[in-house]
């Protein structure tokens, strides 16, 4: 129960540090990030093997993690930070001039934790299939994931990824999606007209398994069924509300890419608890 209570108060932070950082950018995507906050938190802090202070691109002997769904950057940079990766300071730096903090994660800045470029929606899963094909060859047993958003898989690269992962088996890769149900456009079911994922990868050969994706207790027993799946990758299809934690900004597409105003802003704050200190 302490580990869930600590993770939920690290989540509520993470949602602080995005409200603050996209607020002070004037730009970027806050509704995915606050609902994955609590897929991200559970990942970094309770299932990952990996350390800041031993990490390098080349992901040898360590957990590695793609952010398929690049828009998401907020709740990524936060996560790094609050596990070390660099200051907390430098998250005020969010889509500033010359700032390691792009609006969409690069390798070019030479910021920590980051693996792969990614904003060109639909490309991580094939990066993380590669990744785990490789740690398998080279007989390293840690494992690859990647956080997809469900819009994302409307993308036919997802697809194609998902098959030869498949196919090979590639079962240290394990891939969540954020099944918000929203998008830029409008709801996910509406656009692309897909309720669910699960049943297309289960199809395509891969373990599916589904849950609450802001139940802490929940994600960790979904990590650590995903982990003792043998012979296929596997897939968490995380069900979540755009703008968790947010009262004004749950369950709509309208946060998906813009920032609250610094009144909104405030109101936002005032329903996260601050747990770990402001940068």
């Amino acid at each position: 129960m302490a580990q869930v209570e600590n993770l939920q108060k690290i989540a509520s932070q993470v949602r602080r540090d995005i409200i603050r950082m996209v607020t002070a950018a004037g730009s970027g995507h806050p509704g995915g990030s606050l609902s994955s906050a609590d897929i991200m938190t559970v990942l970094f802090n309770a299932v990952m093997d990996h350390d800041p202070k031993t990490w390098t691109r080349s992901a040898k002997n360590q957990d590695a993690f793609i952010l398929s769904a690049g828009h998401l950057g907020p709740v990524y940079y936060s996560i790094l930070s609050r596990c070390g990766y660099f200051p907390t300071e430098e998250m005020a730096t969010l889509r500033k001039f010359g700032t390691r903090l792009q609006g969409h994660p690069c390798t070019e800045k030479g910021l920590p934790g980051i693996f792969q470029p990614s904003g060109s929606l639909g490309q991580g899963l094939s990066a993380a299939a590669g990744i785990a094909l490789g740690k398998k060859l080279d007989k390293d047993p840690h494992y690859v994931y990647t956080l997809l958003g469900d819009g994302e898989c409307e993308e036919g690269q997802i697809w194609e990824a998902a098959i030869f992962a498949a196919n090979h088996h590639i079962d240290n890769l394990i891939a969540i999606q954020d099944h918000n149900n929203q998008q830029i456009d409008g709801q996910v079911s509406n656009v692309g007209g897909v309720t669910t994922y699960g049943p297309i990868f289960e199809a395509c050969g891969w373990n599916v398994i589904t849950v609450d994706g802001h139940d802490i207790e929940a994600l960790l027993a979904a990590f650590a069924a995903a982990k003792k799946c043998q012979g296929k990758p596997t897939v968490i299809i995380a069900e979540t509300v755009m703008g968790k934690g947010v009262d004004f900004m749950e369950g709509t597409c309208k946060w998906h890419g813009k920032t609250p105003s610094e009144e909104q802003a405030q109101q936002a704050l005032a329903q996260l608890e601050e747990t770990l200190g402001d940068y």
